[in-house]
């Protein structure tokens, strides 16, 4: 009687098809390719005839009885890292107060006149102390509003306590101004840059598409906003992090207009675009009507986007999109992409805290946003409490366990699981659950879209070689 063929099926892997062929993922965060043919051999026998197809599976973890469980562990660990060190991202928002309207304020800020909203210096201190109790030791705080530069005698006295507290703890401690720019100044540039404060504002394409989303009363906001970026440009030098950069908030405005934003951007010689779509939270909420749209219309911007950078990277222009950026330090570097949003669990508490002006803790400022509007289900306490009590909160815990990709059904065996996450602030505002309900999420149909089009531009050797050096170049931009 003949001997029968050993027959080993896959370890535990996820797929989908994607173009003409078949995507195959792993937990370690490898990725294979498989025509129609060898992706039916592969699902029956578990392995394939000596070929380049093989060598692939076999590099990356996908055949059973070849696996380097030390190297598939190893890989994981360097992309989950966060979990052992504490949350590194703090943001403070040292005002509610904002000069502008923008269409979709995810923050509802309050007028300019405001009062009442501002962070006193004595919280600004107590919430510093607080941030340097975390055990991580390379430590971010980013400033956020309203306007943060509406209170700067608070943005000042964090930088300057915050240094030296955090040279006494023996931490690395950054800070970074998320800002409109159009309250500047010549003297508070120069306390920025002196302290290697990192820059970013908002850039949502040419005039006039920028000053119909993002209104500042008695003009435009554009011109400002343009002229500091040139300014900081001259005056950060080239190994600095004071920046500047800028993200894109795509309004229904901004759909069909992706050539012009993409060349405003290379306009200005800015080094990345961070392609980011709508959240309901907030003034866009209410608004969805007017400016909001479905998460198949982002995806085919953000593809017609991505093939404008291309494009201008074929000719010489390095331009790279951010959101693409982070998604590839895990798919080809195999690390945490140190992004909260895209993570498993999510940043909620875990990576990130949030500081209200009164000196509240949020587990995410999405949770913040939740709390201004009436809903304190995300605080987690008070700069005042011990630091244990937040971080072990009801509130971190609940997040933790409801952004557990393992606990989402359709999320379990999703292929884009090992580079994914979801966000129980915006399931909870979108759909009245922090765990949501992903076949029917606009979020989830939104990342879909990023991570097939990025997947797509990988399977491309041209196009993939720029989205390596968009990798490569990290440290330089």
């Amino acid at each position: 009687m003949a001997a029968q063929k050993k027959v080993l099926l896959p370890p535990h892997i996820y797929w989908a098809r994607l173009g003409k062929g078949y995507l195959l993922t792993n937990d370690s965060g490898a990725h294979a390719r498989l025509t129609p043919a060898q992706f039916r051999r592969y699902a029956a026998t578990g392995a394939l005839a000596p070929s380049p197809a093989l060598d692939a599976l076999l590099e990356g973890g996908f055949i059973r009885d070849r696996l380097d469980l030390e190297d598939q562990a190893a890989k994981r660990a360097s992309s989950n890292e966060y979990l052992s060190r504490g949350p590194g991202l703090h943001i403070m928002v040292l005002t509610l107060r904002c000069n502008h309207r923008c269409l979709y304020c995810q923050a509802g800020a309050a007028g300019a006149a405001a009062r009442g909203t501002d962070m006193r210096v004595s919280t600004v201190r107590r919430t510093v102390d607080f941030i340097l109790k975390s055990p991580e030791p390379g430590l971010t705080v980013e400033f956020q509003g309203g306007e943060p530069l509406l209170n700067w005698p608070a943005l000042k006295e964090a930088v300057l306590y915050g240094g030296k507290k955090a040279a006494a703890a023996g931490k690395d401690l950054k800070f970074a101004l998320v800002s409109n720019f159009s309250l500047m100044t010549e003297e508070k540039a120069a306390f920025l840059v002196k302290h290697n404060v990192a820059l970013c504002t908002s850039l949502d394409g040419p005039a006039d598409l920028h000053d119909r989303n993002r209104a500042l009363a008695g003009g435009g906001s554009h011109a400002a906003t343009v002229n500091w970026i040139k300014y900081f440009q001259k005056k950060c030098g080239p190994d600095s992090d004071c920046g500047p950069s800028a993200l894109l908030t795509v309004t229904r405005h901004s759909l069909g207009r992706e050539k012009e934003i993409i060349a405003e951007y290379a306009r200005l010689g800015l080094s990345s675009v961070f392609i980011r779509p709508l959240s309901p939270m907030g003034f866009a909420g209410t608004r969805w009507g007017e400016i909001g749209y479905g998460a198949a219309e982002f995806a085919a911007f953000y593809r017609n986007s991505l093939a404008c950078l291309m494009a201008l990277n074929a000719k010489g222009t390095f331009l790279k999109e951010k959101t693409a950026f982070f998604i590839l330090k895990k798919v080809l570097g195999f690390r945490d992409n140190r992004y909260v949003d895209l993570r498993c669990p999510c940043g909620a508490g875990l990576g990130q805290l949030a500081y209200n002006y009164n000196g509240d803790v949020y587990t995410c400022d999405e949770g913040r946003m939740l709390g201004w509007e009436g809903d304190a289900l995300f605080r987690t306490g008070s700069v005042l409490d011990g630091y244990r009590s937040v971080i072990t909160s009801g509130a971190v815990r609940a997040c933790a366990a409801a952004s557990s990709l393992d606990s989402q059904p359709s999320c379990a065996r999703c292929v884009w699981r090992p580079y994914c996450g979801v966000c129980p602030a915006y399931n909870y505002r979108a759909q009245g659950s922090l765990w949501g309900s992903m076949p029917a999420n606009e979020r989830c149909l939104t990342l879909k879209g990023i991570y097939s089009t990025v997947f797509e531009l990988l399977g491309d050797p041209g196009k993939a070689a720029f989205l390596t050096k968009w990798l490569e170049a990290e440290n330089n931009t």
